[in-house]
């Protein structure tokens, strides 16, 4: 049987709202020079937040199901935008750690791919690449 997951979104200004995730709240805002008050990230910076986000939190699981050692953990992810309608068309997420193991540290990200909700979503929409390089 399918769940769900939801968020609420206010308006609390002339361009910026509210997003409330169970207890957590977010602003989101537009830069003053697109004529918001900068009191939040946009809509895509919250994207590419939510896919590191949910790709770590899933590699961290399965670093700690495995014990291995890795530690230091950091994604930084990049989208790419283009098109007509403007849209992301790629998202780069470039991935450093400490680890000594390099293949069993690529098996993990693969795992981690496959498990995150959010590149499961966005993965036949636009193109997802994960890079990894040693901390």
């Amino acid at each position: 049987m399918p769940r769900t997951v939801s968020v609420d979104v206010a308006q609390v200004g002339p361009a910026t709202s509210q997003a409330v995730a169970r207890n957590h709240t977010v602003l989101i805002d537009r830069p003053v020079e697109k004529g918001g008050d900068d009191r939040g990230p946009l809509g895509g910076e919250l994207l590419l937040m939510s896919l590191g986000g949910c790709f770590v939190s899933t590699l961290l699981a399965a670093i700690r199901t495995r014990e291995v050692m890795v530690s230091d953990v950091r994604v930084s992810v990049t989208g790419t935008v283009g098109g007509v309608p403007e849209r992301f068309e790629a998202m780069t997420l470039r991935v450093t750690a400490k680890y000594d193991d390099e293949d069993l540290m690529r098996k993990l990200l693969s795992i981690a791919e496959r498990g995150c909700l959010v590149t499961n979503t966005l993965k036949d929409a636009v193109l997802i690449t994960v890079d990894l390089e040693k901390r």
